[in-house]
């Protein structure tokens, strides 16, 4: 393996990204590990991108291409929020960034959640897979770890959870993926959005329930 044309390869997030409602809100939860070819080029990268002050979305696929679809999508709430005149709602925000997924589906390797809060829909949940549909959900799971832990989220995911069962719910199933996904690593980055505001956390490899066996 030549160790200069791995590096030179385009950052992917062979990620596990998760998003879940809870009464009054939604915890968005993401793995770190971004990776060039085989080589891991950051263990600690941020997939949980804000879009407003109060909705964010989690990113899988390509770092460029996501990156490039949350700013396009940025730039143009700004815009309506100023039309407007009052702040954008998630559902707004999902099918804005879901048109700019799917005019460019030949071009793109983007597969993204779209959760937060707004006053007339509270917490909520969108899916943008590769092709540019959208679908609501009450939970969502993304990226190569996902394939890991659809049963397990259909086991232990309850409707009207807490905001603490959903914060658990997250950091397992996220773990579990982790410790079985290659492609997923690093630390469990949260991000919790209610009409309070916004809360971070943090957990890293001695928080988490299953550690990963094949390294960081």
């Amino acid at each position: 393996m030549d160790f200069l044309e791995e590096i030179k390869k385009e950052h992917m997030m062979g990620t596990s990204i998760m998003a879940v409602t809870f009464e009054g809100g939604v915890v968005m939860g993401a793995d770190s590990r971004t990776s060039t070819g085989s080589y891991i080029a950051n263990r600690v990268s941020d997939k949980i991108t804000p879009l407003t002050d109060s909705i964010f979305c989690c990113r899988s696929g390509s770092a460029a291409d996501t990156q490039a679809v949350a700013e396009a999508t940025t730039n143009i709430i700004s815009q309506h929020s100023v039309m407007t005149g009052e702040p954008a709602e998630v559902k707004v925000v999902a099918n804005i960034m879901k048109e700019i997924c799917y005019r460019n589906k030949d071009h793109l390797l983007a597969s993204l959640i779209v959760a937060g809060w707004d006053p007339r829909q509270g917490g909520s949940v969108y899916t943008i897979p590769l092709g540019g549909s959208l679908v609501q959900e009450k939970f969502a799971i993304g990226g190569s770890g996902s394939s890991y832990i659809y049963g397990f989220c259909d086991s232990e995911f309850r409707e009207g959870m807490d905001k603490e069962s959903c914060v658990r719910f997250v950091v397992r199933a996220l773990s579990l993926a982790m410790s079985r996904d290659g492609s997923s690593g690093g630390i469990v980055r949260l991000c919790i959005v209610d009409k309070n505001g916004v809360e971070r956390r943090v957990f890293t490899g001695g928080d988490l329930p299953y550690p990963t066996t094949h390294g960081k």
